[in-house]
């Protein structure tokens, strides 16, 4: 009976032994699998810092390479800067030679060539002028001697505008374009309508789709001819009477810089003279000198271009006038207006600088002043004034 208590209680004891026994084999199998898993791990580690260097070594030698071959690419390069320096001092001194020998064996021979280029071109002159003439068909034979009188018409809108008559209609109307940025043609029946005290109840409003930028618009056969606003030269040809845009065109080299100092918001200012359409512009090329360029009111298309000695600095406004172009002067804080410099087209030896023209009797600035044609007056905008400018002429000599 003892014997089998024993053997119960050894049982239990003997199974608890067993199952410890199986868990440390467990464990000890578990250590060694970790412990050859980080042997593994060592020795990738190992061969990748091996490969490591080896790419070290040979970005090293490359960059060893390299700069030994740039440094023979400067020394090549020097010795070719040489060479040809050399050669072009060798090409310099045979061309010294080559006109030195020139020079002394066919002098006579080019004394000759060259009065017959100088006659060649001398011919040639004769004939552009006649072309010029023909082209513009050129009957001016007066001059501007004086200026006589003015009128103050009236007074009305801002420092900057412009009005005018058309000068290629026999209509009366006049016309008022207030400000340098507008969209809105004023139309008058006649000059005696305008200067009325409620003059704009008596006039025809003509909206633009586009609008005006300056104050160098003309008004001619019936059209107005602008520069568009927030465009650098694009001039556009509008027809008043059936209110849409009848064609337009870029002014070549214009718009850059303003047409006159004392003017900065017109950068292209248009004219009418006897011969038709003008644009007078500033470029830099010129150095600030005005350009004229005559347009073909018709086709829109620039038919010539001529550079002036006429500068732009101190300048308040210019006009055509019989082919010439007259600049109008002023003083930056306004003062007597005065025309110093004439340029005519077919005779760029008749420029006069200062001719001594002066405006008569008033003070202050001119935001534009137009030529007209058919009447032979100026219409000028003066400090919101409107002001009609009377002229003397004399025969041209």
């Amino acid at each position: 009976m003892v014997v089998l208590q024993v053997h119960f209680l050894l049982i239990p004891f003997l199974m608890g032994i067993m199952g410890a026994a199986q868990y440390l084999m467990q464990d000890a199998a578990l250590l060694s699998y970790i412990d050859q898993r980080f042997l593994s791990l060592e020795k990738r580690l190992e061969r990748c810092n091996q490969d490591m260097l080896e790419y070290v070594d040979e970005f090293r030698d490359f960059s060893k390479t390299v700069l030994s071959r740039l440094a023979g690419l400067n020394a090549a390069k020097a010795e070719v800067k040489g060479e040809v320096e050399n050669l072009l001092s060798r090409v310099d001194h045979a061309q010294r030679d080559i006109d030195y020998f020139g020079s002394v064996t066919e002098s006579n021979a080019c004394v000759e060539v060259h009065e017959d280029l100088v006659k060649q071109q001398l011919l040639e002159e004769a004939e552009e002028k006649k072309r010029l003439k023909l082209m513009l068909n050129a009957s001016c034979d007066h001059v501007l001697a004086g200026i006589r009188s003015l009128k103050v018409v009236k007074k009305t809108g801002g420092k900057h505008g412009s009005w005018m008559k058309d000068p290629g209609k026999k209509h009366t109307k006049i016309y008022l374009l207030s400000g340098s940025v507008n969209n809105v043609i004023l139309e008058f029946a006649n000059i005696m309508a305008f200067m009325e005290n409620n003059h704009t109840l008596r006039a025809r409003r003509v909206p633009l789709p586009l609008p005006w930028e300056g104050t160098g618009h003309v008004i001619y056969q019936g059209f107005l001819f602008y520069h568009r606003h927030s465009s650098i030269n694009e001039i556009i040809k509008f027809n008043i009477q059936r209110r849409n845009v009848a064609d337009q065109m870029l002014l070549p080299g214009a718009g850059r810089i303003p047409a006159y100092q004392l003017s900065p918001q017109t950068k292209i200012d248009l004219a009418v003279d006897e011969q038709g359409l003008w644009a007078l512009h500033a470029e830099p090329e010129t150095g600030g000198n005005l350009v004229i360029t005559k347009i073909n009111h018709v086709t829109m298309a620039v038919e010539r271009s001529w550079d002036t000695p006429c500068s732009s600095k101190g300048a308040e406004a210019a006009f055509m006038a019989c082919n010439t172009l007259h600049v109008v002067y002023n003083a930056p804080s306004g003062g007597a207006s005065r025309i110093q410099c004439l340029y005519d087209v077919l005779d760029a030896l008749n420029t006069h600088i200062n001719p001594g023209v002066h405006f008569p009797k008033r003070q202050g600035g001119h935001s534009t002043v137009h030529y007209n044609p058919k009447e032979k007056q100026l219409f000028a905008w003066g400090d919101g004034s409107q002001i009609i400018y009377k002229l003397h002429t004399e025969l041209k000599v």
